[in-house]
């Protein structure tokens, strides 16, 4: 785990494992952790990090439904829990499923630790809603929680924080490999969430995965976005088959593939 300082007490931790990002924001009265990692081990050294920096309470945003991002919350006992009701929803019903298909690829790479380490950890139900906008007064520093959106999911939080003019992008921004677009992304409207982060003009924009980049690194991202958004629907409408689209895609294969094929089911 590395620290990085990103303005008055406003941190963002990277972490080895999945190139994964995480945040800090730091209150007079509380502070707000963004995401709480990938089982409740990670979860637990996370927490621990926090407190060598600030004994004030926590609270918790997860900002999607993703398990890397949200089945470290155990390890933050007595915490508010702030995500988008689709994400209580989808972690109700899907971490499990995401839990053995994740564990299953650790022990195919010989990392059985980590499989046991995530087959273990407990899903902790989030306790408040960002069904679209919510100001957190942390104590002489208010932060919003927004939902820009569907893009990488139909969940996305991200968290502005404006006195710094620090975003965390959650997995709406990836630096270091492309976007998952995956089974949960919707290309045609990440392009417009893209908008949105933009519109709060952020100084430093955090990914859920990379390093912290500029708000132009975001604008060539929602390029690429938009070309993927294009080839999409030309393979949706018949217009283009899935191999003309892949040879035209900004993004290698692997990861254009998954969208692509979702396209021409419909």
């Amino acid at each position: 785990m590395r620290w990085i300082e990103l303005g008055d007490r406003v941190f963002a931790s990277r972490n080895t494992e999945l190139d994964q990002t995480m945040g800090l924001v730091v209150g007079r009265d509380r502070c707000l952790v963004v995401d709480t990692g990938t089982d409740e081990r990670h979860g637990a050294a996370w927490a621990a990090a926090i407190r060598e920096v600030t004994p004030v309470p926590w609270t918790v945003v997860i900002t999607h439904a993703h398990w890397d991002h949200f089945l470290g919350t155990a390890a933050f006992p007595g915490a508010e829990v702030w995500a988008h009701p689709a994400c209580a929803s989808e972690m109700a019903v899907g971490a499990r499923a995401q839990a053995v298909k994740w564990a299953e690829h650790y022990r195919e790479s010989g990392r059985d630790h980590l499989a046991d380490r995530l087959l273990a950890a407990r899903v902790v139900a989030p306790t408040h809603e960002v069904t679209k906008r919510v100001e957190l007064d942390l104590g002489e520093r208010v932060v919003t929680l927004l939902h820009p959106g569907r893009g990488h999911t139909d969940n996305d939080v991200v968290v502005h924080v404006p006195d710094e003019g620090v975003l965390f992008a959650g997995d709406t921004v990836e630096q270091g490999a492309p976007p998952s677009i995956g089974k949960d992304g919707y290309p045609l409207e990440w392009p417009a969430a893209l908008d949105v982060l933009l519109d709060l003009a952020p100084r430093v924009v955090v990914p859920g995965h990379g390093e912290p980049v500029d708000a132009g690194f975001v604008r060539a991202q929602r390029a690429e976005l938009s070309a993927i958004a294009g080839l999409f629907d030309g393979v949706r409408s018949g217009t283009l088959t899935v191999e003309e689209a892949l040879a035209q895609s900004p993004y290698p294969e692997e990861a254009t593939r998954p969208a692509l094929e979702r396209g021409r089911v419909g």
